[in-house]
């Protein structure tokens, strides 16, 4: 049975179309030693297969063999090294396709499958060159060939173009798997708030988080985890995470989980010894106070800028009530003066990848939002150990906040909410 996604993807691209989706490619982690597989994100979307060395072929004018998968074909030997094989029959009878073959046909095939559509939905430089040579050298050589009969497709169109804006607005069941993933990184950063104490390492808190998440079914972190302590907050994607914790520091921790290929992303910061210092909570309170306006501001019709606008508005006058910038709040945005401490943008679309596909402006004017996207809300705050002019107190800190949030018809739904995130929560749960 067909994937309701492959479905609709045939629907919108019609019947005039062909289009050819490959899989991820694995990749060399040091001499013969590969990373860890994981599978493209739109392929595995259309698809739900997870092996290498895979592509795609979806025509829907075929009405009897609209969908075919060529994958690697067992093996028994290599099985024995590297796990079972789906092959040719298990492309069928476990993803649905309508025709499978081994992967060393594709080449000589491709020709006539793309020969006499109009269009050909394909993403060139996705990290599969010699699949983009084959498919540039096919098409040359079936123009050359036009008096016998063959016929090149008229445009290559990129299947982003289709495939992004579907996966831009999730499903039902999308939501659920992106609530799981949620759920399972709140719990890890609630087990690190317990667990953390002065004289601990930044790489133990990593790996207690960690653990969580694939204690709870995750398959992996979603990205490289952030566990930044006192003035390593300062830095934006720090992941050496390799210092000691202090007595009298903050924690920052910027850690999600990937669960069956969706994506959760967290922020929390927190004190080291369990209680806020009036520096901490005054640049603390500051931060929530934006990033909860903000979530807030996450429905329909509004738009991404504007939310960051707001964010930028609620920390510049905190900045200069707290003697981080000194003037007119106006003119020192209009002067973009913020950005000494905050640098970054509001955040970002969120799914099968960390920073998820989908258009942020529409003919060059900011996307509005709709029901079913999945946003991050992370405004932060970070003043460098070097910083000049600036309330001693505050130096070194870094905060940041951020929860996953989906746009419904009403009010937002917040993915992520089971990770306190109110100052007294924290402090209480690290008294326990």
């Amino acid at each position: 049975m067909i994937r309701p996604q492959l479905a609709e993807f045939m629907k919108r691209i019609g019947e005039d179309s062909i289009a050819i989706v490959p899989s991820a490619r694995e990749a060399t982690r040091s001499n013969d030693s590969n990373f860890r597989f994981r599978q493209d994100s739109d392929f595995y979307y259309l698809t739900g297969f997870e092996e290498p060395e895979a592509v795609a072929v979806i025509r829907p004018a075929d009405k009897e063999q609209p969908y075919t998968l060529f994958v690697r074909p067992r093996d028994p030997e290599k099985e024995v090294w590297d796990g079972r094989r789906a092959g040719v029959e298990g492309a069928r009878s476990e993803y649905g396709a309508s025709a499978a073959f081994p992967i060393g046909e594709f080449e000589e095939k491709v020709a006539d499958m793309i020969n006499g559509v109009t269009n050909l939905y394909y993403r060139i430089g996705n990290g599969n060159p010699e699949i983009d040579d084959l498919i540039v050298a096919r098409i040359r050589r079936m123009r050359m060939m036009g008096r016998k009969g063959m016929s090149a497709p008229q445009a290559i169109i990129d299947t982003g173009a289709v495939i992004h804006e579907m996966r831009l607005i999730k499903t039902p069941e999308e939501i659920e798997l992106m609530q799981r993933a949620a759920d399972i990184a709140a719990e890890g950063h609630i087990e690190a708030m317990k667990a953390a104490r002065p004289g601990m390492k930044e790489y133990e808190i990593e790996a207690l988080i960690e653990y969580h998440f694939r204690r709870n079914g995750a398959a992996a972190p979603a990205y490289t985890s952030i566990v930044g302590s006192g003035a390593n907050a300062t830095v934006l994607h720090y992941v050496n995470n390799d210092a000691t914790l202090r007595d009298g520091d903050l924690l920052l921790i910027d850690a999600g989980a990937e669960y069956r290929g969706y994506a959760s992303d967290i922020t929390r910061t927190f004190p080291i010894n369990g209680r806020f210092t009036e520096a901490q909570r005054e640049i603390y309170d500051l931060v929530l106070e934006a990033q909860m306006a903000c979530v807030e501001m996450v429905r329909p019709g509004v738009t991404n800028d504007e939310i960051k606008q707001r964010s930028i508005e609620i920390q510049t006058e905190g900045m200069v009530r707290l003697g981080l910038l000194k003037g007119d709040p106006a003119k020192l945005i209009e002067e973009e003066k913020y950005k000494q401490f905050y640098m970054h943008g509001l955040g970002h679309y969120l799914g099968l990848d960390v920073h998820d596909v989908g258009r942020y402006y529409v003919r060059e004017e900011p996307r509005k939002l709709e029901p079913g996207m999945v946003m991050t809300v992370e405004p932060g705050i970070y003043v460098s150990p070097d910083a000049k002019d600036v309330p001693e107190k505050y130096l070194g800190l870094g905060v940041r906040i951020e929860d996953d949030v989906l746009v419904t018809d009403g009010a937002p739904r917040v993915l992520s909410g089971k990770a306190p995130k109110q100052a007294e929560e924290i402090e209480a749960l690290m008294s326990r």
